[in-house]
């Protein structure tokens, strides 16, 4: 089965049928091919992300330089308001920060890297033309406490519960502190893009409150996920703080708890096409708030060239 318009079914009632995971029509790389080179991504790196779903940049970033970032992130951790706000989510098991949204606008620092030239010109390639940020966000898992993600697509939710039409976003994740084996590092099953996976259960209002401390919904089927990685199998990249995955939206990834001593900080930034802008929500009630689903700033990102402290 392929949809037929912007419309992919999830979030089924448990007595409607099931439907099978089906393949995705839209693109994987949406420049044409005039544009398809105009950018700094070559064409084994572009023929590898169309066929897994991710790019992984090892030291990307010199990682002494993710200090000024730790700077920033204790000085919001005594921010009392921003503390007590929505947009900071906290462990479902030790209470601990999980993850705070909309990075890009508490810090202008954050603000500026997601306007890199050298990040934002591959998104730009792999999307076709101008982006904004649809969410930003640090994902944190503390020493020998930090909970898991299961397995999902972003897309599924954005899709259900933003109302982003087609896939066409890209995940920009920063590593702030090395990933390794023991601390729960990202994985993801190559080629899980390529299908669209229904998911049952209705979204009840205010989903998000929930979902955000510990995902029910959205969550593909075990038999779904078997065949996925059966055919794919299950890769966690790994490396220093300062490495980068570029990540397509509808890749199935999850992170297991951290069981080591060594805490895990990942920042993500997630671009979509301005020319896929978010309409009503496919499969709920209402929006999401803008820090999760971007509808106010959607202005086309404009390159910062002045970041030789990153480098």
């Amino acid at each position: 089965m392929s949809q037929s318009n912007d419309a992919f079914p999830s979030r089924l009632k448990e007595s409607e049928d099931r439907i099978d995971p089906f393949i995705r029509t839209n693109p994987v790389i949406h420049s044409g091919n005039e544009y398809r080179w105009h950018g700094p991504l070559d064409e084994v790196a572009l023929s590898k992300y169309e066929r897994d779903g991710f790019l992984w940049f090892e030291g990307f970033f010199n990682q002494e330089r993710m200090a000024p970032f730790f700077e920033e992130l204790r000085q919001m951790a005594q921010d009392k308001e921003l503390l007590a706000s929505d947009q900071v989510i906290q462990d479902p098991n030790t209470g601990d920060i999980r993850s705070v949204f909309a990075m890009h606008e508490l810090s202008d620092h954050f603000n500026r890297l997601t306007r890199d030239p050298r990040i934002l010109g591959m998104v730009r390639q792999l999307l076709g033309g101008e982006v904004y940020i649809h969410q930003s966000r640090i994902n944190d898992k503390y020493g020998f406490e930090g909970s898991g993600f299961y397995w999902h697509s972003d897309f599924e939710t954005w899709h259900c519960e933003d109302g982003m039409p087609r896939m066409r976003a890209v995940s920009a994740s920063l590593m702030l502190t090395d990933n390794n084996e023991f601390n729960g590092p990202l994985m993801l099953i190559p080629g899980s893009h390529h299908y669209f996976i229904p998911c049952v259960g209705e979204t009840p209002d205010l989903n998000w409150q929930q979902s955000l401390r510990s995902q029910r919904l959205g969550v593909p089927d075990q038999k779904a996920l078997a065949m996925m990685a059966n055919r794919g199998g299950i890769q966690a990249p790994k490396g220093p703080a300062g490495s980068l995955m570029l990540f397509e939206s509808n890749t199935l990834h999850a992170s297991n708890s951290n069981m080591s001593p060594w805490p895990r900080s990942n920042l993500f930034f997630v671009y979509n096409s301005v020319d896929n802008l978010l309409v009503e929500p496919y499969a709920a009630n209402s929006e999401r708030p803008d820090f999760l689903g971007a509808r106010k700033n959607t202005a086309p990102l404009t390159m910062y060239d002045d970041f030789p402290e990153l480098a």
